[in-house]
């Protein structure tokens, strides 16, 4: 059976502990994405697309080693404190 796509992004932002709204405005400029497909929003074709497409690109980046942690500012702050270097 294949995945929705709200659980495949789901899946992503468990594995990148990438914010939702970091992640729909990176593939979709779109900060609500994920709150709106969690209450219930159809994406259309072209959305899947992009948003399928920029989860590709990240984990293939992600693996050439091309890609730092992401994160919004508050994020970055608390992962770098609690590697004990300045924020």
């Amino acid at each position: 059976m294949e995945r929705s796509l709200l659980q495949r992004i789901e899946i992503f932002l468990n594995e990148t502990a990438m914010p939702p709204s970091v992640f729909g405005r990176a593939a979709v400029h779109d900060p609500r994405l994920v709150a709106d497909l969690r209450g219930g929003r159809e994406a259309g074709l072209r959305i899947q697309c992009r948003v399928e497409h920029f989860m590709n690109k990240w984990r293939a980046e992600r693996l050439a080693g091309r890609i730092a942690p992401t994160g919004d500012r508050r994020t970055r702050a608390m992962r770098s404190m609690a590697a004990g270097t300045k924020a």
